[in-house]
C-alpha cells in the first residue's frame, strides 16, 4: 500500500429509511448485491484504482459492519477446525484484500457533516476521498483526483445527471458550482452523485454533530467559489429503494453490472 495514496471515507451510518423493508435488519451499507454488501462494492472500486486505505463512518447498527470485516477474512478462506487438537484453526486459500480499514462509531443520530467531522483525526492533515455507503459507480477515480489536484479549490464533487432527487449543482462554465440546492420536482439539473475530494479546510467548515454536510457545509464553499464540479455522465446508482437494489442484483447476476471494473 503506497503511503502517498488518500484515504477513502465512506458514510456508512445513516438509517436507510427509504428501504425500511430491508434496512430494520441492516445498516444499508450491508444491503447485499450478489452476496456482498454494496460497501464491498464501493471498496472494490477504490481499490480497483490503487486506494486501499478506508475510514468508514459507522452509526445505525455499526456492530453490523463491524462484525462483518471482523470475519471477511474467514468468510472468504477455506478453513479447518481441529477439534482433536485443542480446537486449531487451519485458514487455506485465503483471499484476502489489500486492505487497511478503519471503523469509526460516528454516534447513532449524528448528521452527515457532523460524521466527518469526528473522522478528522483519522484523517489527519491531508486531502481525502469521501463518498455515500450506498451507490455504486464506473467512474474513473483517477481522472476524478487528478481534475481535484489540477484547480486547487477546496473541494470536487461528482456532479452527474440522473432523473433522481438529490442536491441540484449550478454549474458554470469553468465547471465552478455557484450553487448547492435542493431539488425541484422539475429540475433537469446535474445531483451530486459523492465520489467527493476534498483538502483538509473543509473541516473548518463543519461545526458539529448536527451540521448536515450538504447544507451549510457544501453551500458555503460553493458561495466562495471553492466547489468544483467533476463532469460525470458514466453509470452511478443509488440504492434508495427496494426496487433499485433488485435492479442492482439483477444486474449483477446477469454478469453485465457496469460498475464491476475489477476482475
Amino acid at each position: 500500500m503506497r503511503e502517498d495514496m488518500m484515504k477513502v471515507v465512506i458514510l456508512a451510518g445513516g438509517f436507510g429509511t427509504r428501504i425500511s423493508e430491508e434496512s430494520h435488519l441492516k445498516p444499508k451499507p450491508m444491503l447485499e448485491i450478489g452476496e456482498k454488501p454494496i460497501l464491498w462494492h464501493i471498496m472494490k472500486e477504490y481499490s480497483y484504482y490503487g486506494y486501499n486505505e478506508f475510514i468508514i463512518c459507522c452509526g445505525y447498527m455499526q456492530h453490523v459492519i463491524k462484525e462483518w470485516f471482523a470475519d471477511y477474512y474467514l468468510y472468504n478462506s477455506d478453513v479447518t477446525f481441529d477439534f482433536t487438537d485443542n480446537n486449531r484453526m487451519t485458514i487455506h486459500n485465503n483471499v484476502a484484500e489489500p486492505w487497511k480499514v478503519t471503523l469509526v462509531d460516528t454516534g447513532y443520530s449524528t448528521m452527515t457533516g457532523g460524521r466527518i467531522k469526528r473522522i478528522h483525526k483519522y484523517v489527519g492533515n491531508e486531502p481525502f476521498m469521501l463518498t455515500y455507503g450506498d451507490g455504486v459507480s464506473d467512474i474513473n477515480i483517477n481522472e476524478l483526483v487528478k481534475f481535484h489536484e489540477s484547480h486547487g479549490k477546496i473541494a470536487t464533487l461528482t456532479a452527474a445527471s440522473v432523473g433522481q432527487r438529490f442536491g441540484v449543482l449550478d454549474i458554470s462554465k469553468d465547471k465552478v458550482i455557484t450553487s448547492f440546492r435542493e431539488k425541484s420536482m422539475d429540475d433537469g439539473a446535474r445531483i451530486n452523485a459523492g465520489y467527493m475530494v476534498l483538502q483538509p479546510e473543509i473541516f473548518s467548515y463543519i461545526e458539529g454533530d448536527t451540521t448536515v454536510f450538504e447544507k451549510e457545509p457544501l453551500k458555503t464553499v460553493a458561495e466562495k467559489g471553492e466547489l468544483k464540479a467533476f463532469i460525470f455522465d458514466g453509470y452511478w446508482q443509488c440504492m434508495d429503494t427496494k426496487r433499485e437494489m433488485d435492479n442492482l442484483n439483477e444486474l449483477w447476476a446477469s454478469g453485465k453490472a457496469p460498475w464491476k471494473i475489477w476482475d
